[in-house]
């Protein structure tokens, strides 16, 4: 091939060092790679581990009924649920204010409940900084 053998030896050599750290490099990413279990959806122990269920709540509507209502809002992470948690006198607060802007008649049907809660996560998250709320979920409620 070339004239000097020491050239091929070295091309040779240099040949299978750059294969095996190819083949290191694939070996590696391959069985050290994250599941990506994090990434999708969480598991309900997930769920579970990362929600806070609230007090429950009694308050009036702008219809001057009452309504006594409990949530369990799930957060992104541990900080968030963390930090949710000191601020449990705000999320009440927030609550009750969506409550009292609301009527008997808005609870009928899926949709006015899950706009509560909509707004309800949306409130929450302006005043979150470690994290975000991901669901609020209406856990009971009883309208007098």
């Amino acid at each position: 091939m070339f004239a000097n053998r020491l050239v091929n030896i070295m091309l040779i050599v240099l040949a299978a060092l750059t294969l095996i750290g190819v083949l290191t490099l694939v070996v590696y990413t391959q069985l050290f790679q994250e599941t990506g279990a994090e990434e999708g959806e969480p598991t309900i122990d997930q769920v579970l581990e990362r929600s806070v269920e609230t007090e429950e709540i009694t308050t009036n509507l702008s219809s001057n009924n009452i309504i006594r209502s409990q949530y369990v809002i799930q957060l992104e992470n541990n900080d968030a649920k963390k930090e949710f948690e000191k601020r449990s006198f705000q999320v009440e607060n927030i609550i009750i204010q969506e409550l009292s802007d609301m009527t008997a008649a808005d609870f009928r049907g899926s949709e006015g409940i899950q706009g509560l809660e909509d707004r309800i996560k949306n409130r929450i998250n302006e005043i979150m900084q470690d994290g975000e709320v991901v669901q609020v979920y209406m856990n009971q409620r009883v309208i007098q």
